[in-house]
């Protein structure tokens, strides 16, 4: 009988997410229940049970998760400014004259939305309600334009600051500032794919992306670049100020998320628009995502001890080092297991219900944790594109004109969900884009001792 309840316990949980109960009491709940029927069973004593307080403090004292809400309330607070809007007007000015160049703005503002919010929410309805009504008025299709959007928008979720590298590195017990280091550079592939599959579809259907028209490019030759260059620099120099910090080591991600949010209040203040209800908003909402995080932290650890006290973790370690493959095998069918996941889970329930799970797994098998949770951010990055789920399709469909169908946005978010897809075969294949080693192999110099009573020597030849 114990050696089904582990799997039991897990089903449960799927059970509860089915019948659609909130994450964060359905870990709690079904966490519980499985620990009265152990109790109950004699499987284990309700003393073990005691670590259960200190787990919770120990949530609520990681200096680590205080990031969350800084990095929150700084993306908002930017995305209220106007920030995010002069950005796009310049730049789509600035790259107008050419064939799909609201598209390579839309791009390349996501990419710099994502390095200063690290929101996807923020991103998704900032350039929802500012680009696409512009992107439709001058003959794009409605489908590139809505997959163009909500693809640039979930750069939020890999590119660092991200919240969810934050939650990973958390939960695999390895450095933020590694783990913004080795999601840089994929990242950054991961952006010059997307504007090279506008540039392939600009080639193949003009009719598709027009260039604008010379009298909607407004300001032109000098006054433009200065405009552009006055919208670009504010976000720039605070990315700079936060991930330059972080990756010199000057800084600790929260020491660097707090100078980011005084840095954003600096520039609003600086813009005569930090007004009472944009720090009002700003604050309720990182309020939210923050409470949000920490009820399933909680109860993702009630969960998670009563599963280790069931040995739930030696029967995950069991079915995953039993596949065919060894490493590869692990990381196909987890890849597999994460992409299926994503279409009924957010980032962040995957991210406190299967991660903890794969981790010592990924240990024992000798990968690098840091290389593991960039692979599994880029993996997770699809939940938010995943039709009929995705919420970074939701987002864009409370903000989209009425004549942009759902359809039209889950048609639009195929192409860029298969770019993602290709990301992750290709930080398989070429795992130097991460700058580590994937595999960790034991270098540990080894002692012999000899004893020196006895003879040794080598066989004449």
């Amino acid at each position: 009988m114990f050696d089904l309840m582990a799997p039991l316990m897990f089903m449960g949980l799927v059970a509860f997410l089915l019948l659609g109960y909130p994450v964060a009491f359905s870990l709690a709940a079904n966490g519980l229940l499985f620990a009265i029927v152990g109790i109950h069973l004699d499987f284990f004593g309700f003393e073990q049970l005691q670590a259960l307080p200190q787990r919770v403090f120990g949530i609520m004292s990681n200096a680590t998760l205080l990031a969350i809400p800084f990095f929150t309330f700084m993306g908002l607070i930017l995305e209220k400014s106007g920030m995010a809007e002069e950005l796009l007007d310049s730049l789509g000015q600035l790259f107008g004259p050419i064939r799909g160049g609201l598209a390579y703005a839309v791009v390349f503002v996501g990419a710099l939305l994502a390095a200063t919010t690290g929101v996807v929410a923020a991103s998704v309805i900032a350039m929802g309600l500012i680009s696409l009504p512009i992107m439709l008025r001058h003959g794009y299709d409605k489908r590139l334009a809505s997959g163009i959007i909500a693809a640039s928008g979930t750069l939020a979720q890999i590119i660092p600051p991200s919240l969810v590298l934050i939650v990973l590195a958390d939960q695999l017990g390895v450095s933020v500032g590694d783990m913004y280091r080795g999601a840089l550079v994929p990242a950054l592939v991961l952006t010059a794919l997307y504007a090279g599959f506008v540039l392939i579809v600009s080639l193949a259907w003009p009719k598709a992306m027009p260039a604008l028209p010379a009298e909607a490019r407004g300001a032109r030759g000098g006054a433009l670049l200065l405009k552009s260059l006055s919208a670009m620099l504010p976000p720039l120099l605070l990315i700079f100020l936060v991930l330059g910090t972080i990756f010199m080591g000057i800084a600790t991600p929260t020491e660097g998320g707090a100078m980011g949010a005084a840095g954003a209040l600096l520039l609003a203040l600086a813009r005569g628009r930090l007004r009472r209800e944009v720090l009002t908003q700003a604050m309720e909402a990182t309020t939210r995502l923050t409470t949000f995080v920490i009820f399933i932290l909680i109860g993702s650890t009630v969960f998670s001890l009563v599963f280790r006290l069931l040995d739930g973790d030696l029967w995950v370690e069991s079915l995953l080092t039993a596949l065919p493959g060894g490493e590869l095998g692990f990381l196909i069918v987890v890849n597999l297991l994460v992409f299926a996941l994503a279409f009924f889970l957010d980032f962040f329930e995957i991210a406190f219900i299967i991660v903890p799970l794969l981790a010592p797994v990924a240990h024992k098998l000798g990968i690098d944790l840091v290389w593991f949770g960039v692979l599994l951010g880029i993996n997770m990055q699809t939940s938010f594109m995943h039709p009929p789920f995705g919420f970074a399709l939701f987002y864009l469909k409370s903000v989209a004109p009425k004549e942009v169908k759902t359809t039209d946005i889950y048609w639009g978010a195929l192409p860029f969900l298969a770019i993602q897809v290709l990301m992750v075969i290709a930080v398989v294949a070429f795992p130097g884009l991460v700058g580590v080693e994937p595999i960790k192999l034991d270098d540990t110099p080894v002692k012999i001792e000899l004893d020196a009573t006895e003879n040794y020597y080598l066989p004449p030849r």
